[in-house]
């Protein structure tokens, strides 16, 4: 069930070394890990993610406003009793990362990890899946099915228990003719009642748009472009379930455990975010 000590093997097993990862376009998962102050990136990355922050400076404190709510969402989920989790888009690992941050709740708590980038998967072995209970998976979120049958995945989950999957800061980079919401409805329909879905997207409403529409265009020279979306357009994700409180709220004001941001503070954090549960509350 559990993998360790195998970054190596991480690699072999997908078909990816890491001489063949692309470090000739910006990629989105690692201009995320410098906007969070992290190093896990190439020049063609930082350049993309400065031309970004030149646009539109906010992006660096939605970016770890994002994260936060990544951390308390888990918690709460956790808090509620669910004890295994599918992270979708999982990113280039930071400190904590989902199962730091579910096992100073509940130790036992298992982590399935999937992203579709094979430099996530060289980090696997020495920062998500060395600690027991947590595997990676590097799989495409627009193929659910080859997610939630890959063997690693049906070794690890117990779908008959709840759930909690999470699709933070991913579907805005999944374009609407890829069908999200057929996607997060392939993938949630297998969750048994009581199974959590956490999410969170950018979104243009509070921008106005204009520094939104540049940044996009930074994406469009990125291995992913950047689809913004409104709250009209996100709640359809959540059909099946009941938001928890707060509901659908920019990131920050997603159970704060902290002082509120307000006025101009608070207009730095471009994005929705929201846990909904199956079955009800």
């Amino acid at each position: 069930m559990t993998r360790s000590n195998e970054s190596e093997d991480d690699v072999s097993e997908t078909g990816f070394t890491p001489e063949q990862i692309d470090t000739t376009k910006p990629h989105p998962a690692r201009m995320y890990d410098y906007y969070l102050g992290g190093r896990d990136n190439y020049e063609v990355d930082r350049e993309a993610a400065e031309r970004v922050l030149g646009h539109a400076p906010f992006i660096r404190p939605t970016a770890r406003g994002n994260r936060d709510f990544h951390h308390r969402a888990v918690r709460a989920v956790v808090d509620r009793g669910i004890r295994q989790i599918i992270d979708i888009g999982t990113g280039i690992p930071s400190s904590p990362n989902t199962h730091e941050v579910a096992r100073e709740v509940a130790p036992d708590t298992r982590v399935a990890y999937v992203d579709n980038d094979p430099i996530v998967a060289t980090y696997a072995g020495a920062k998500l899946t060395n600690s027991g209970n947590a595997s990676f998976v590097l799989a495409d979120l627009r193929d659910p099915e080859a997610i939630l049958d890959h063997p690693t995945t049906r070794q690890l989950i117990d779908f008959d228990q709840p759930v909690a999957l999470m699709l933070v800061a991913v579907l805005h980079f999944i374009r609407d003719d890829d069908e999200p919401g057929k996607i997060i409805s392939a993938l949630t329909s297998r969750l048994p009642e009581g199974s959590c879905l956490i999410l969170s997207h950018i979104t243009a409403d509070f921008d106005g748009g204009e520094a939104l529409r540049q940044v996009a265009e930074v994406y469009k020279n990125s291995t992913a472009q950047l689809i913004m979306r409104s709250s009209a357009e996100l709640m359809p994700f959540f059909n099946g379930f009941e938001l928890m409180e707060p509901g659908l709220v920019r990131p920050p004001l997603w159970r704060p455990d902290g002082p509120v941001p307000e006025g101009e503070e608070l207009a730095q954090h471009q994005g929705y975010a929201g846990v909904g549960v199956k079955g009800g509350a």
